[in-house]
C-alpha cells in the first residue's frame, strides 16, 4: 500500500504525463534536441531519462538547394552556386552523396579529379567553384552536391539537380479510327513516339484542344460547325519539342500531308523532264 504522500506524488505524475509525452513528440521532430525515454520507479511512478542523439557529420552541414538545371544531351553545362562563401579552404563536388568527382584545397595550386564516369568531360573553376561538364549524357542526370569547408571548420553544402534529356524526335500520327456518325466524324488519333517520357499537346486550327483531351491519344467527335483543317501533335520535354500534323479536306476526309504532296509534285516534274513531256 502507498502512503498518503506517495499517492499524491503518483497522482501528480499521472496528471503531468500527457504533457511529458507531448514534449517527447516535439523533441523527436528536431534532431538538435534530446529525446526522452521513461524509466519505471519502485513506487509505480515513472521518471524521464534524457537520451542524447549522436549526429553524423553530414547532418551538421548547413544545407542549401539551387534551382534545377535542364540540358539537352550533347550540350555543355555549368553548375554554379549563387553565393560561394569567401572564407573557404576546401571545395568538393559530388556526383552522388558518396561519389566525389573533384576536390580543391586552397593551399594547393590545382584541383584533384577523382576517377569517375566523366573522365575528361569536366573542369573545375577554382575562382567561383563552378563545375563545367562537357557533352552531357542522359546518365549524367543526378543531384550534384558541393561541399564547402570554411576556414573556421564549419561546412556548408549546396545541392543542384541536373536533368539531361535527349532531343525529342518527330512523332508519328496514326489514324486509329475515322468514322462518320450522324453527320459528325468520330476520330481517334494516336501520337506515337518510343522510349520517351514526354508531354503531349494537340492543336487544331482554332488553337489547343480542350485540356481534358490532351494525352498521347486524341479521341474526339467532330461536328461540321467545329471542323478543323488539321490536327497537330506536339511532344516536348523541358529542353526540346517536335511535332507532326495530319490534314483534312472536310469533316471526315483526310488530305495528303504537305510532305507527301511535295514528293508527288517532285516526281511529276522529274518524270516529265526525263521524258521531255511538256508540263501543264
Amino acid at each position: 500500500m502507498y502512503s498518503g504522500g506517495s499517492k499524491w506524488c503518483l497522482a501528480l505524475e499521472l496528471l503531468l504525463l500527457p504533457h511529458l509525452f507531448l514534449k517527447t513528440s516535439i523533441q523527436e521532430k528536431f534532431h538538435d534536441l534530446p529525446s526522452t525515454r521513461w524509466r519505471p520507479r519502485k513506487d509505480g511512478g515513472v521518471v524521464p531519462v534524457e537520451i542524447h542523439r549522436t549526429e553524423n557529420h553530414g547532418s551538421q552541414c548547413s544545407g542549401h538547394s539551387e534551382h534545377p538545371v535542364f540540358a539537352v544531351s550533347g550540350s555543355n553545362v555549368s553548375l554554379q552556386i549563387s553565393n560561394l562563401p569567401d572564407n573557404h579552404k576546401k571545395l568538393t563536388w559530388f556526383y552522388t552523396t558518396n561519389q566525389k568527382i573533384v576536390e580543391w584545397e586552397s593551399n594547393k595550386p590545382e584541383p584533384y579529379y577523382f576517377h569517375s564516369k566523366f573522365k575528361d568531360r569536366l573542369t573545375f573553376d577554382r575562382r567561383n567553384g563552378t563545375l563545367h561538364i562537357y557533352k552531357v549524357l542522359e546518365t549524367d542526370s543526378s543531384t550534384y552536391l558541393l561541399k564547402v569547408l570554411k576556414e573556421a571548420g564549419a561546412e556548408e553544402e549546396w545541392k543542384i539537380p541536373l536533368e539531361v534529356f535527349n532531343p525529342v524526335p518527330k512523332p508519328d500520327i496514326r489514324i486509329e479510327k475515322i468514322q462518320e456518325v450522324n453527320n459528325s466524324c468520330y476520330l481517334i488519333l494516336s501520337c506515337v513516339i518510343f522510349n520517351q517520357s514526354l508531354n503531349y499537346t494537340w492543336y487544331r486550327d482554332s488553337g489547343p484542344v480542350p485540356k481534358e483531351l490532351q494525352s498521347g491519344v486524341l479521341e474526339i467527335t467532330i461536328k461540321p460547325q467545329n471542323y478543323s483543317r488539321f490536327y497537330t501533335c506536339q511532344v516536348s520535354n523541358p529542353v526540346s519539342n517536335s511535332s507532326n500534323t495530319v490534314y483534312f479536306t472536310s469533316t471526315c476526309k483526310l488530305a495528303l500531308s504537305s510532305g507527301v504532296a511535295w514528293i508527288a509534285t517532285w516526281l511529276v516534274v522529274m518524270v516529265s523532264t526525263i521524258l521531255g513531256l511538256p508540263l501543264t
